[in-house]
C-alpha cells in the first residue's frame, strides 16, 4: 500500500455514479426484467473506462472502478453467494433500521414524505442452505474492466471494494445456520474467495464495513459493552476471511451509515477505535468530515496508530452537496498530519459519494477540491 511519502496522496471510498442508461440497465437486470447482457457488459467496460479517466482528470491518485457493475449491497452480495431465498416480508414484520435509535427522537423526520422507507427492504434475502461462493465470473469480470481502463493511464495505486462479512449478514437473515458465529464465518469462508481473487489481480482490496458502526442504532437495544462484544465477533469473522492476504494488500472503510439525517446517537468513534484498528488491514478509511464526527480528530491525540498503519480520514463528505473549500480539507489533512505523521495521511472522502449528492457533477467537485486541498497541505508539510 502506497503511503504519503512526498506529498498527501488523494483517495475515495468507493461508490460513484453510474450513468443514466447503466443504470436503467442495472434496474431491469435487478428486477429480473429482459435486458441485452452483452450490451450490458459492454457499457460497464465503457463507463469504468471514462470513470477511471475522470478520477485521474479531478486529481485522484488511488482510484477505483467507481463499483459501477454494481447497484447495492443486498443485491452485490445475492449475485456473489448462493443458499438464499428471496422474500417478501410478512406485513406484520419490522425492518431493521439504520436509523433506529434517531428515530425515537425524531419520529416527524423520518415519517415525512415517505421517509421511513429509509434503511426498510419490501423483500430480503434468507439463507436457507450452506453458502457457497459464485461469484467468480462476476468478479473477474470486474477484474477485467479494471484492467482495461487503466491501459495507459497514470496512477499511483488502485483498489477495488467488497463488503465485509458483518454487513452482509445485515441484508441477509439466516435462517440455515445454528447461530450468529456460524453464518458469520460462513459468509467470511465464502467470501475469502473475492477478496483473494482481487488482491491476486494485483490490486489493493478495500473492505466496506459501514455496519460495524451503524449496527449500535440497528441494535438500539445494547449497551456498549454488549455492542463491542457484537462488534467484536465480526471483525473476528472479517479477519478470518482475510487469512493469507498480506495486510498490507488491504484497507478498510467504515462509516455511520449513509443515509441524510440527524445521526445524534452515532456511537463515539472513541468506543469502537481499538476494535478498527484489530482489522488486519494496512490502512483504516473512517468517516471524520461531517458536523457528527469531525471532531472525533482529537482521537488520534491519545490513540495510537500502529506504527506501518495508514490513515485516511474522510475530508469530503456526502451528507451536503456544499463543495468543501481547499484551505478547510488542508486543515483537515494538516492537523491529522501532526497527530499520526504526514507519511500515515491520505485524503479521502466520508463515504462513497455516488448517490449520495445531489448531482454527479457535485462529486468531481469535492474530488478536486480534495485534490487542491492535498497540494496546500503538502506546502504546509513539506515545505513545497
Amino acid at each position: 500500500m502506497k503511503r504519503s511519502t512526498e506529498r498527501i496522496l488523494v483517495t475515495h471510498a468507493g461508490s460513484l455514479a453510474r450513468p443514466d442508461d447503466l443504470w436503467e440497465m442495472l434496474i431491469a437486470k435487478n428486477e429480473g426484467q429482459p435486458y441485452d447482457r452483452e450490451a450490458f457488459s459492454r457499457r460497464v467496460r465503457s463507463a469504468v473506462a471514462e470513470v477511471v479517466r475522470k478520477q485521474i482528470e479531478c486529481g485522484i491518485d488511488i482510484v477505483n472502478d467507481g463499483e459501477l457493475g454494481k447497484s447495492n449491497f443486498s443485491r452485490y452480495t445475492r449475485e456473489r453467494l448462493s443458499g438464499f431465498v428471496e422474500r417478501p416480508l410478512k406485513p406484520d414484520h419490522e425492518p431493521s433500521m439504520i436509523f433506529g435509535r434517531d428515530v425515537v427522537d425524531f419520529p416527524e423526520y423520518f415519517n415525512k414524505g415517505g421517509r421511513a422507507v429509509v434503511g426498510r427492504h419490501s423483500r430480503l434475502f434468507f439463507c436457507n442452505e450452506p453458502l457457497k461462493y459464485v461469484g467468480q465470473a462476476a468478479v473477474q469480470a470486474d477484474i477485467e474492466n479494471f484492467k482495461a481502463a487503466l491501459q495507459g493511464m497514470k496512477v499511483e495505486e488502485a483498489f477495488l471494494p467488497a463488503v465485509a462479512p458483518g454487513t452482509m449478514e445485515h441484508w441477509m437473515k439466516n435462517e440455515y445456520y445454528p447461530n450468529d458465529e456460524a453464518y458469520l464465518y460462513a459468509i467470511a469462508d465464502a467470501m475469502h474467495e473475492e477478496y483473494k481473487a482481487i488482491v491476486d489481480a494485483g490490486f489493493i482490496l478495500q473492505i466496506d464495513d459501514p455496519d460495524l458502526a451503524d449496527a449500535w442504532q440497528i441494535n438500539s437495544h445494547m449497551s456498549v459493552s454488549q455492542y463491542r462484544k457484537f462488534a467484536e465477533l465480526r471483525i473476528d469473522a472479517l479477519n478470518h476471511a482475510l487469512r493469507d492476504i498480506p495486510p498490507e494488500r488491504v484497507r478498510f472503510h467504515m462509516c455511520w451509515g449513509s443515509y441524510h439525517g440527524p445521526h445524534k446517537y452515532d456511537i463515539p468513534l472513541r468506543d469502537i477505535v481499538d476494535i478498527i484498528l484489530k482489522v488486519r488491514a494496512g490502512g483504516y478509511s473512517i468517516e471524520a468530515s461531517n458536523p457528527c464526527h469531525e471532531h472525533e480528530w482529537r482521537v488520534w491525540e491519545d490513540v495510537k496508530l500502529p506504527d506501518g498503519k495508514v490513515l485516511i480520514p474522510g475530508v469530503a463528505g456526502h451528507a451536503s452537496d456544499f463543495i468543501e473549500h481547499p484551505e478547510l480539507i488542508a486543515d483537515r489533512l494538516v492537523r491529522y498530519a501532526k497527530l499520526v505523521g504526514r507519511e500515515n495521511v491520505i485524503a479521502g472522502t466520508d463515504c462513497g459519494l455516488g448517490t449520495r449528492v445531489g448531482h454527479p457533477k457535485i462529486a468531481w467537485a469535492k474530488f478536486e477540491a480534495m485534490a487542491e486541498g492535498a497540494r496546500l497541505a503538502t506546502k504546509q508539510l513539506w515545505g513545497r
